[in-house]
C-alpha cells in the first residue's frame, strides 16, 4: 500500500487532445492509478475544443494510452478502472457560456484541479471563465511552460492569472524538477557532510551542464522559431538545475524556503556584458549532417522553415554567480539539437590536492568528479583516483566510478516518469517542485539581456553539422579556461 495519502480531485485538462497530454499527462495519470495513488473518488475531466462524441474522443485517449505506456506495461483491470475515471467534454476556451456545463460537470463537491495544457496566451481567459462559474474557491491552476517569451509577457501571463488565483494555487511545471536524480540533489547535498563541506570555492574548480538533444524541432517549427534554444531550455530547465546546485541550504523542506534561496542564486548571477558576449556565449544552428547513420536536414531546410532564419538550435555559456560560496567557480552551460546524443548530465569538478605526490605524467588525471545523470539512464558517480592493480604496476593511478544507479539500487522495475511526480504533488497541494512567480521573472530578466545583446549586434549564430557537438567555438569557450567538456565523444 502507498504510503501517503491523496484527496480525492477533479482532475480537468484543458487541452486534452495535444501532444502533451496524450503522450506524457494521460500515461502519467494512468501509471499513478497503477500504483495506487489516484482516490477512487478522483474523475478526470478531458477538455478540448475538437467537436464530435465523447466515444470517439475518449477512444482515441484509449489508443494513445496503449501506444505511450506500451502494452506490455498495461493492465486491463487498472485500465478498466482508469477509463471508468474518463470524461469528454468539448469546451471552447475563450467562451463563457461554455463553462457552464463544466461547472455542473464539475459540482462543488470536490477540489478542481485545472492543468493548462494550450498556449500560455490563453491561460489568462481560461482563469477569468473558471472564476465566472464560480470555480476558482477551491481550485489549483497548472501552468505548462512556456509562461511567455520575455520578462514583459511572463509577467502579463503571471498577472492574468494571479487576478484570479492566489500564488498558493498556482502551480507552474518545469518537467525537470520531477525527475528522480533532480530529487536527490537535495538530499545528496544537505544530507551528506561528505558533499555539503565541501560544496564551495574552497573544493570545486568548476561545474558543467549539458542537455543535449538528439532530435532537431520535429515539426514544431511555427513554436521554436518564435523561441529558440535560450527561451526553450536555458531560461527554465539549465538555469532551474543550476539553482539547486548552487542554492545555500534552505531553513527547511518546506516549498517558500526552497524556492527563497533558489531566488538569491539568478539574482546573484553576473550580467553578461556585449564584450562577454563573445567569450562568454556561443549561440549555433545545426546544418545538413548525419544522426545514427542517418542524413539529417539543416534547421533552415525542416519543413516549412524560414529560410532567414537566424533563431538558434544551441547554446553554451558561461555563467558566474556573484556571492561567497561560488566566488571564481565558473558555471558552463550547454544545450543544444542535433547532438550526437540524448543526455542530460551535471559534472561538479573538485579541485586537485595542493600537494602532489605521485608520478608528473600522471597530474593530469587526478582529479575527482561528481557526475549526476538525468537521462538517459538516471543514475550519480563519483569518480575517485584508485592504484591500478597488478604486481607490476607500481603507484600507477586510474580513475573508477563509485556508481549508484537507481533502477539496480532500488530494484524497481521503472523509474516514474517527472510528470507523475508533479502531478501527484499538485494532488496533494506541495509546490516544493514548481516554480515561483518571482523566480520565472528573475531568470527572464538574466536572459533578456542577452536576447538583447544578440539583436543589437545581429551576428549570425555559428553552423555546426548535425550529430556534432556544437560550434568549435564552444569547445573554445571552456578550453580557453584551460578545462574541457567532460566525456564529449
Amino acid at each position: 500500500m502507498p504510503s501517503i495519502t491523496v484527496e480525492p480531485c477533479t482532475f480537468a485538462l484543458f487541452g486534452a487532445l495535444g501532444d502533451l497530454a496524450l503522450r506524457k499527462l494521460f500515461p502519467a495519470l494512468y501509471q499513478l492509478d497503477a500504483a495506487g495513488l489516484l482516490h477512487d473518488d478522483t474523475r478526470i475531466l478531458a477538455l478540448a475544443r475538437e467537436p464530435g462524441s465523447e466515444q470517439e474522443h475518449l477512444a482515441n485517449i484509449e489508443t494513445e494510452l496503449h501506444k505511450y505506456v506500451g502494452d506490455k506495461d498495461i493492465d486491463s483491470q487498472v485500465l478498466q478502472r482508469f477509463l471508468a475515471r474518463l470524461s469528454y467534454l468539448h469546451v471552447d476556451f475563450l467562451k463563457a457560456e461554455d463553462y457552464v456545463a463544466l461547472a455542473e460537470r464539475v459540482g462543488s463537491e470536490q477540489r478542481l484541479i485545472a492543468y493548462f495544457a494550450t498556449p500560455a496566451a490563453v491561460y489568462g481567459a481560461i482563469c477569468e471563465n473558471l472564476s465566472r462559474v464560480g470555480l476558482n474557491q477551491h481550485t489549483r491552476v497548472v501552468l505548462e511552460k512556456p509562461i511567455g517569451s520575455d520578462l514583459d509577457s511572463s509577467r502579463k501571463v503571471n498577472d492574468a492569472v494571479a487576478q484570479f488565483f492566489p500564488e498558493t494555487r498556482i502551480y507552474r511545471i518545469d518537467h525537470y524538477l520531477g525527475k528522480e536524480t533532480v530529487q536527490n540533489l537535495i538530499a545528496l547535498r544537505f544530507a551528506n557532510s561528505l558533499f555539503e563541506t565541501q560544496w564551495n570555492q574552497n573544493y570545486i574548480s568548476h561545474v558543467e551542464i549539458t542537455v543535449a538533444e538528439k532530435v532537431g524541432i520535429e515539426g514544431r517549427w511555427g513554436y521554436f522559431d518564435k523561441a529558440g534554444q535560450l527561451r526553450d531550455m536555458i531560461q527554465n530547465h539549465l538555469l532551474q538545475l543550476l539553482c539547486l546546485i548552487a542554492m545555500d541550504p534552505p531553513a527547511d523542506l518546506s516549498a517558500d524556503s526552497i524556492r527563497d534561496e533558489k531566488v538569491k542564486v539568478l539574482k546573484a548571477l553576473a550580467p553578461i556584458s556585449p564584450e562577454g558576449l563573445t567569450t562568454q556565449v556561443v549561440r549555433g544552428q545545426y546544418i545538413a549532417g548525419h544522426s545514427e547513420g542517418q542524413s539529417v536536414p539543416g534547421y533552415l531546410e525542416e519543413e516549412n522553415s524560414n529560410t532567414q532564419s537566424d533563431t538558434e538550435t544551441f547554446v553554451a555559456l558561461r555563467a558566474d554567480i556573484r556571492n561567497w560560496r561560488w566566488a571564481g567557480v565558473p558555471f558552463y552551460l550547454r544545450t543544444g539539437k542535433r547532438m550526437p546524443q540524448k543526455l542530460s548530465q551535471i559534472v561538479i569538478h573538485f579541485k586537485e590536492p595542493s600537494h602532489y605526490i605521485f608520478a608528473p605524467e600522471q597530474r593530469l588525471q587526478i582529479s575527482n568528479k561528481l557526475i549526476i545523470r538525468l537521462q538517459p539512464d538516471e543514475g550519480i558517480s563519483l569518480r575517485v583516483m584508485t592504484k591500478e592493480q597488478g604486481l607490476d604496476k607500481g603507484m600507477q593511478l586510474r580513475s573508477g566510478p563509485l556508481q549508484l544507479n537507481f533502477s539496480d539500487t532500488y530494484r524497481s522495475a521503472r523509474i516514474p516518469d517527472a510528470y507523475e511526480r508533479l502531478l501527484l504533488e499538485v494532488m496533494r497541494g506541495n509546490q516544493n517542485l514548481f516554480v515561483r512567480k518571482d523566480e520565472i521573472e528573475a531568470a527572464w530578466k538574466w536572459c533578456d539581456q542577452l536576447i538583447a545583446g544578440w539583436k543589437k549586434s545581429g551576428d549570425a549564430p555559428k553552423p555546426y553539422a548535425a550529430g556534432s557537438w556544437g560550434p568549435m567555438s564552444s569547445i573554445a569557450l571552456i578550453t580557453r579556461d584551460g578545462r574541457s567538456w567532460y566525456g564529449d565523444i
